[in-house]
């Protein structure tokens, strides 16, 4: 995507408060408009502290408030609309049988898909909505999802901070290192489905029999 290097050298030129803000802002974005890349900038963040621009805390302080911010108000939309809404429109952001997947694992999984959505990239925004319209606590929620936000932002600014002060070679090592998590969350959900369609058509077989 050419226009995040575009934005990237444009929060490169700003004073340390706003980049900070900006951050956050991204953060927050990301999870009510998943095509933004927002991991890619808040690794930027993590090579700003390794360039000596930001703090530690402060990149991690500013993507925390973000990313929780995006996942709560994404909550409130699905707990607003309801589930109607969205299986009738049927988003292209927001699947309808996205959202009957997340509320399978609802089901099953119950408060536990929330503490682990940032761990699954490219549905969290379908997790928060779905848990939106399963009525969830609210409180509860909240708690999952910070302490989620907590562990992934950590590990990935930490893994930005500790790659080094260039870059290129950040972006470059931080997209491979995305690409396989990816690869491998997908052929572990993958596995997952596998087993529960055996597990259904294990259950019907016996039934007839």
């Amino acid at each position: 995507m050419p226009w995040i290097d575009g934005f990237l050298q444009f929060l490169d030129s700003l004073p340390p408060s706003l980049l900070y803000i900006m951050l956050g802002l991204s953060a927050f974005v990301e999870n009510v408009f998943p095509p933004i890349p927002g991991d890619t900038i808040t690794a930027f963040g993590a090579f700003l502290v390794g360039a000596q621009r930001l703090s530690f805390g402060g990149v991690y302080v500013a993507t925390l408030a973000g990313s929780l911010a995006g996942f709560m108000s994404l909550f409130w939309v699905g707990r607003l609309l309801g589930r109607r809404f969205f299986m009738e429109r049927d988003y292209r952001l927001f699947r309808a049988h996205d959202i009957r997947r997340a509320e399978d694992w609802f089901k099953k999984y119950g408060y536990f898909i929330i503490l682990l959505n940032r761990f699954f990239p490219g549905i969290r925004s379908v997790i928060s909505i779905a848990g939106g319209m399963s009525q969830l606590n609210f409180l509860r929620v909240g708690l999952l999802a910070l302490i989620s936000a907590a562990t992934w932002n950590l590990i990935w600014i930490s893994l930005g901070y500790s790659i080094g002060t260039n870059w290129q070679t950040v972006k470059e090592n931080m997209t491979r290192i995305m690409l396989n998590y990816n690869m491998a969350v997908l052929v572990m959900l993958g596995i997952v489905a596998l087993i529960f369609l055996l597990r259904i058509l294990a259950k019907r077989r016996s039934q007839k029999d």
